[in-house]
């Protein structure tokens, strides 16, 4: 069954690669790599001492004079995406509260916002003197945390770490009075938060929405956990930028990274009312959730992607021979590669033998709940300019990869892009965009 889906105005990202959506693009058809050694907290210790760092910006310059206290309590997760959607916003030609109070151009009650967060760790240094309190004869004293380190922490500490928060200061800044909601399924986040807002706008519930997802994972815990569950490669700290190697034999594992990105998606007939450009259009969807009893690593099989493709594809009512690019999870964990390519050859069948696949990791790393976004904001770049990059540390293709891999930039004219992702908690996601006409 088809669904009246909405349009993709605008794009919004802040990426290893850049400030700009643009530059994520520009280097993902130059081959262009944003890992690289990490400067952001002494990384000499561990296993994987790389990631894929944002460059420095000034938080400041992305909210409104009078809400720039608020910055105060702003987590570095909340920092990303403040300014992704700053970008999307001035990128579909749209004008909020946050630019000109007087000239607003969107409806903030038809206006939604739906974001994608993950696991938000503390800054050690804000959380280092509390800890400090709370040590009884070299130990941590539960007891003596409740009455003397707690008392270190500003009352609105808290506020900082929730993972609503990415939408609700964004929601704020701008804003947006409709639908809100926060998808916390850490690397699935983006693309089901994008999901759930199309779908808001289908039924009738808003007329627009800012959907997407940011999650800062160079921070000393999180990256702390990745490299003890061997998740993240320790073989090629001397040689970032052919670290991360998605679908190829000598793939050792994933980097790790920040990112925030977010689209704004509307109704036909409101775009074209406001004459706006259209990236693309949702033209399918799919879920699931298939969880695998060794929770490090994806089931062999790879169900969970299998039938959240499957159900994308019913949706857009297409062929498998229609899709033109798949842009896939692609970390670089050997394990979960392959269950990840089965996944797509059972769900597409022979068609897979042809159509070009985009792994993106290799060169953005793995951003957690944007990484998904971000895969999104490379479809309707391809769509829009007609482009394939080649993708980058895939010489020699895992031989139970069976993929059709792009190796040289392709041009060609693309209609239908299939972006999915997964995480470890066995939640899947498909989204696949249609060139609109």
């Amino acid at each position: 069954m088809t669904v009246d889906y909405p349009v993709i105005t605008g794009l919004g990202a802040i990426t290893p690669l850049g400030l700009h959506y643009q530059d994520l693009w520009s280097a993902l058809c130059e081959g262009r790599s944003g890992i690289e050694p990490i400067t952001a907290f002494d990384a000499s210790g561990f296993t994987c001492q790389i990631a894929g760092q944002a460059p420095e910006f000034k938080i400041r310059d992305y909210v409104p004079k009078a809400m720039r206290k608020t910055t105060k309590l702003m987590s570095r997760d909340i920092e990303l995406s403040v300014v992704a959607a700053d970008e999307a916003f001035k990128d579909a030609g749209l004008t909020t509260k946050a630019f000109d109070e007087q000239n607003v151009s969107i409806n903030p009650q038809r206006t939604a916002i739906i974001l994608g967060a993950g696991l938000i760790s503390c800054d050690l240094i804000e959380l280092a003197p509390a800890v400090a309190k709370s040590i009884t004869d070299g130990k941590f004293d539960i007891k003596k945390w409740g009455a003397d380190g707690i008392t270190q922490l500003t009352p609105l500490w808290l506020l900082k770490y929730l993972p609503n928060m990415l939408a609700c200061h964004v929601g704020i800044i701008h804003d947006i009075q409709g639908p809100s909601n926060t998808i916390t399924c850490a690397e699935a986040a983006g693309q089901i938060a994008i999901g759930e807002a199309a779908q808001i706008i289908a039924r009738g519930d808003a007329d627009m929405a800012l959907a997407g997802g940011g999650e800062a994972k160079v921070n000393p815990i999180v990256h702390l956990r990745q490299c003890l569950n061997k998740r993240a490669t320790a073989e090629s700290n001397d040689n970032p930028e052919k670290a991360c190697r998605p679908f190829d034999a000598d793939a050792a594992g994933s980097v790790f990274g920040e990112a925030a990105a977010c689209t704004i998606m509307e109704t036909v007939e409101n775009a074209k009312k406001r004459n706006a450009k259209i990236y693309a259009q949702i033209a399918g969807l799919g879920q699931s959730c298939s969880i695998n009893s060794k929770y490090e690593c994806l089931e062999p099989d790879g169900k969970g992607i299998q039938y959240a493709i499957e159900a994308a594809m019913d949706e857009a009512g297409i062929k498998p021979e229609q899709l033109d690019l798949i842009i896939p999870h692609g970390t670089g964990i050997a394990c979960d590669d392959i269950a990840e390519a089965t996944a797509i050859r059972n769900a597409l069948g022979d068609a897979a033998d042809k159509i070009p696949v985009l792994p993106t990791k290799s060169i953005v790393s793995n951003t957690g709940s944007a990484a998904g976004a971000v895969d999104v904001i490379a479809a309707c770049c391809a769509i829009r300019d007609g482009i394939i990059p080649a993708a980058k540390n895939c010489e020699n293709i895992n031989e139970n990869c069976k993929l059709n891999i792009v190796r040289q930039q392709i041009k060609k004219n693309i209609n239908y892009v299939l972006c999915c992702s997964y995480t470890y908690g066995g939640q899947t996601a498909a989204v696949i965009l249609k060139k609109y006409e």
